[in-house]
């Protein structure tokens, strides 16, 4: 009970909202970007209950007098909290395999507006399900933590080859009873992703998959899309990949006025596949854009304990990916012909960003919108890609995503207009998660100096054994 009133101490003076009675939250003035059309509005007022918006415009005056009041200037703008479809928590500091950081990351994506993550594949299930549990609970300041449990395919640690349906069904079970919303898979074979699509469907799970080109018993993307997966992420595939290449291969000389993309365009389409294309993250691996390292949040290793910060200066800086930069910019193109064809609202925002230490998890939707911008995607498409797209995607469409009464009240108030700039969406002023306000400074200093071991002493349970990765690159 001690550690537990400690806690909600800490959130109290972090936040500036008492954890232990929920208030009225009323937010006025300014502008709003509701998502649910392409437009910018006047804000009407929005008035927040028990953590749910219960009006948007009308009487506003059945608030409660103790009611904790939000005024927007009338130079910024209301929009829905983020939702970041493949929000890595982990990171690899000592090229010894990954770790979860449940630490710093939790505030720092609420300080970024991100209000909602989805991990895509968790190192350390059960140490994030214990997360959750957290934050859920009011001990931490954190996201809506959608667990992915463990991958499915050989990206996970120990995963069994031969492992049978019957196993598959059993694993998914297991976790559903966990908890998780969702199932990542990487590298995994034909017949195993049927039984995973199989089986999450039937306890409502999304699946989303890194798939390839179907060379070596993998799957293409348009193979998966027939089975009825949920979301592809990095590649759309089709007959442009094949057998005999590697996705990357194929994908880093591909154009888009073919037949080819045409047809895998229509059949994500048809099928109501979503796509998270994970932009930035090869940006970031190459020779960084600068569309990119403008977007750094100042000097993101100072989230970093002393000892962590000593360590990294003394290694060499890490060689850019040349085959990942040349991807970058084939991306751009894809996403945009995507765009065009109609698949605007089957686009999704995930990040993708595993971290060495240099740049970090929360920070990147940011850098991710600005690169969907950079690639010629209008910026109020882009503010429903990183909002009621995602929301949809994983099935929480009509809880989170807009700002609409009935909603759980998930907002981000920016300085300036994310529809002229996209950059707007970078160091929100106010960020409201179920109904608390949260003030991202606050949360920013708090979280300095803290992902990483403290000494030399505490480095072994950032060095965890190396995964066996089978032809896969670093990120993803």
């Amino acid at each position: 009970m001690i550690k537990r009133a400690a806690a909600l101490l800490l959130l109290f003076l972090v936040t500036g909202v008492a954890s232990a009675q929920e208030r009225d939250v009323v937010v006025t003035g300014g502008w709003l970007f509701a998502s649910t059309s392409n437009a910018r509005v006047r804000n009407p007022g929005i008035l927040i209950r028990a953590g749910k918006i219960l009006r948007v415009g009308g009487d506003l005056s059945i608030a409660a007098a103790d009611a904790e009041r939000v005024q927007v200037a009338d130079t910024e703008t209301v929009v829905p909290g983020f939702f970041d479809l493949h929000a890595h928590y982990a990171m690899d500091l000592f090229g010894a395999g990954r770790k979860d950081e449940t630490v710093a990351y939790p505030p720092l994506f609420i300080a970024n507006g991100v209000t909602s993550t989805f991990p895509a594949g968790e190192m350390d299930p059960n140490d994030m399900r214990a997360l959750r549990v957290r934050i859920e609970n009011g001990e931490v300041v954190g996201p809506r933590l959608m667990n992915s449990g463990p991958y499915f395919g050989t990206a996970r640690p120990n995963w069994n080859p031969e492992i049978t349906r019957e196993q598959i069904y059993a694993e998914i079970d297991h976790w559903a009873e966990m908890g998780i919303k969702g199932i990542k898979t990487k590298g995994i074979t034909p017949d195993e992703l049927k039984a995973v699509i199989e089986r999450a469907h039937f306890h409502g799970l999304s699946v989303t998959g890194h798939l390839d080109s179907g060379n070596r018993n993998s799957v293409n993307p348009r193979d998966a899309v027939i089975m009825g997966i949920d979301r592809i992420e990095h590649f759309m595939g089709g007959d442009a990949f094949v057998a005999d290449k590697s996705a990357y291969a194929s994908y880093q000389d591909m154009t888009f006025d073919t037949p080819a993309f045409k047809k895998i365009a229509a059949l994500f389409i048809t099928h109501h596949a979503y796509f998270d294309a994970t932009l930035s993250t090869y940006g970031m691996y190459g020779a960084k854009d600068t569309v990119l390292t403008n977007y750094f949040a100042g000097d993101e290793r100072r989230f970093l304990t002393p000892y962590m910060r000593d360590v990294l200066a003394k290694r060499p800086a890490r060689n850019n990916n040349v085959q990942f930069e040349k991807i970058y910019y084939v991306k751009r193109k894809e996403i945009k012909a995507f765009f065009d064809a109609g698949g605007g609202d089957l686009m999704t925002l995930g990040t993708d960003h595993p971290s060495w230490g240099t740049w970090f998890t929360p920070f990147s939707a940011a850098r991710e919108m600005y690169a969907y911008s950079a690639s010629g995607v209008p910026n109020w498409q882009i503010l429903k890609i990183a909002t009621i797209n995602s929301a949809r995607a994983m099935g929480f469409g009509d809880r989170l995503g807009t700002i609409e009464a009935g909603k759980w009240a998930d907002l981000v108030v920016l300085r300036g207009n994310p529809l002229q700039d996209i950059k707007r969406v970078r160091n929100p002023r106010v960020v409201i998660k179920a109904g608390r306000i949260y003030d991202p400074s606050a949360l920013l200093k708090s979280a300095e100096g803290k992902i990483g071991p403290a000494s030399a002493a505490d480095t072994a349970v950032w060095a965890p054994t190396p995964r066996t990765r089978r032809g896969s690159p670093p990120g993803q």
